[in-house]
């Protein structure tokens, strides 16, 4: 519960971001959540004593609906999101048919799509509940990006192991946050 109030008040305490979860809180998006490197990057910018860094990346919306599972409504979330921002790269993909694209069985939720994320402290995902309120989810926990640890989760364990080295190598983490550590595992 520690890493969890933590987040939220690194996130109450960061206007970039803020701003990003009320405009996703504003287009009602179903089981949406903003998720991957805009929220684990302010972490550990907070954990190294850097100053919360400007997002440079896509900001990635996730969101579930069986019933609207063609590319053309991300396409349109998107238009919407950028309409309202367009200082951000908006990345929005429904979770509903992104399985077929990874090579994993149909995903239940956001939430469950998260679970076939390469890394652990990456599968982190908030929004703003309708009182304004950050709502975490996380399905491998939160101590791994809080410990700076970073670990495949069990999806990218096995056959898959040699996107998240080549992930973790191209994305540089290691050289923009030296006190991150590979799990041993």
């Amino acid at each position: 519960m520690r890493h969890a109030e933590t987040l939220r008040a690194i996130l109450a305490a960061d206007p970039l971001r803020m701003r990003v979860l009320a405009m996703l809180r504003s287009i009602v998006l179903p089981d949406g959540w903003v998720g991957a490197g805009l929220i684990r990057n302010a972490v550990w910018d907070y954990l190294h004593g850097f100053p919360p860094s400007l997002h440079t990346g896509d900001v990635d919306v996730l969101w579930f609906c069986s019933m609207r599972a063609d590319a053309a409504a991300d396409r349109e979330i998107q238009a919407t999101l950028k309409a309202l921002d367009a200082s951000f790269d908006w990345s929005v993909k429904n979770q509903a048919r992104m399985h077929g694209r990874n090579g994993d069985a149909p995903y239940a939720s956001a939430v469950a799509a998260m679970r076939c994320w390469p890394e652990t402290a990456t599968a982190v995902a908030v929004r703003q509940n309708e009182r304004g309120a950050c709502e975490i989810a996380a399905p491998f926990g939160l101590d791994d990006l809080f410990g700076l640890v970073l670990r495949p989760t069990p999806r990218f364990a096995g056959d898959k192991h040699p996107v998240y080295l080549e992930r973790v190598a191209a994305k540089s983490w290691l050289q923009r946050w030296p006190r991150l550590r590979l799990a041993n595992s």
